[in-house]
């Protein structure tokens, strides 16, 4: 995976105070890799962001930002809502996924049905010739069970949904002011363009519709915008208390609980999950403990067929696995650092 460039921000000159508007959010488990792999469609599963370099010579004679931040959260959550609604272009992807257990390296690819992944490696060993038949067979069975593939593909729907959600709820949920600007490099946003750093607090006077969007209450952070583009380049949020749900009854988050995503250019325009970075724990139902502990990057973005079937997205996953064992399975020594 591609390592994550520290950036410097510049702090801004104090800005004429603004009339901010609010934000909010929502856990997740599965919604990762349905919408993590869409734009920034995974958002509603963890929400975090990117970091990127630049020169303080070049950035401190920026003036402060005109348009109120607000503004700039609804643009980009506008445009992120339609980039996530109407998806035209696929990608076939790699992922490296590092837990407290080891790691897991996939291949994933976009189709008309649902998302196909295999495993590829653990801990950067390749899979057994075992493993990899029983890889294998489990995509197979899929494509010749349409009901469990159906089932998949409504999942994967449930997960955009409640993503849609989350992004829609932020520019309401929270409260923004800017902290600083940023350049867009490979890893976060676009290459060059000139990125706004706004740090969030919950909105007072929000009140979430849903269930979904109770965990927005609980968060602060900050998040990262591409001016140019009016896109989501990294949310990075961390609990500042207990979020409970259902009075409690349902469950609850622990304070001090941390998410990123964050998002970059692949090329033609087209913007994906780069990163991402969980580091949650609660409980359900009082007794049910729960953690989540990773972090994950994604790269190697292939342009696949806009129209493309399950079963033959299944076909170039095999065959790219074929080559990545030809050639020992490369893996970028930049991929196993986790975004900071």
């Amino acid at each position: 995976m591609r390592q994550a460039h520290r950036s410097s921000v510049v702090p801004l000159n104090e800005p004429e105070p603004l009339n901010l508007q609010p934000f909010s959010v929502d856990c997740y488990t599965n919604c990762a890799m349905s919408y993590a792999h869409r734009g920034i469609r995974t958002l509603c599963l963890l929400l975090s962001t990117l970091i990127l370099a630049l020169s303080p010579a070049l950035w401190a004679q920026e003036p402060a930002p005109q348009t109120p931040a607000v503004d700039l959260v609804r643009e980009a959550v506008a445009q992120e809502v339609s980039a996530g609604s109407n998806p035209s272009a696929k990608f076939m992807f790699r992922s490296r996924k590092q837990t407290p257990k080891g790691s897991q390296t996939r291949l994933y690819i976009e189709t008309n049905e649902a998302l196909a992944g295999m495993l590829i490696a653990v801990n950067d060993q390749p899979l057994s010739a075992q493993q990899q038949q029983q890889e294998q067979d489990h995509l197979d069975w899929l494509i010749n069970n349409p009901d469990q593939l159906r089932k998949k593909e409504a999942r994967e729907r449930d997960d955009n949904e409640r993503t849609m959600k989350i992004l829609k709820a932020l520019p309401d949920a929270f409260r923004y002011e800017y902290i600083g600007l940023e350049q867009g490099d490979a890893e976060m946003g676009k290459p060059g363009d000139t990125m706004v750093r706004l740090k969030f607090t919950p909105n007072p006077e929000y009140s979430p519709p849903t269930h979904v969007e109770q965990v927005l209450q609980g968060m602060q952070g900050y998040l990262v915008i591409d001016k140019s583009e009016h896109r989501l380049a990294r949310i990075d949020g961390t609990l500042f208390r207990d979020v409970t749900f259902g009075w409690g009854i349902i469950g609850h988050l622990d304070k001090g609980g941390h998410f990123l995503v964050q998002q970059a250019d692949v090329g033609e325009g087209y913007w994906e999950i780069s990163a991402m970075s969980l580091k949650m724990t609660g409980k359900i139902l009082f007794f049910k403990s729960i953690s989540m502990m990773s972090d994950e990057k994604f790269t190697d973005f292939q342009r696949v067929a806009d129209s493309l079937s399950f079963a033959k997205g299944v076909e170039l996953l095999k065959s790219e696995q074929e080559k990545l064992a030809h050639n020992h399975l490369p893996e970028p020594s930049e991929s196993k650092k986790s975004p900071q």
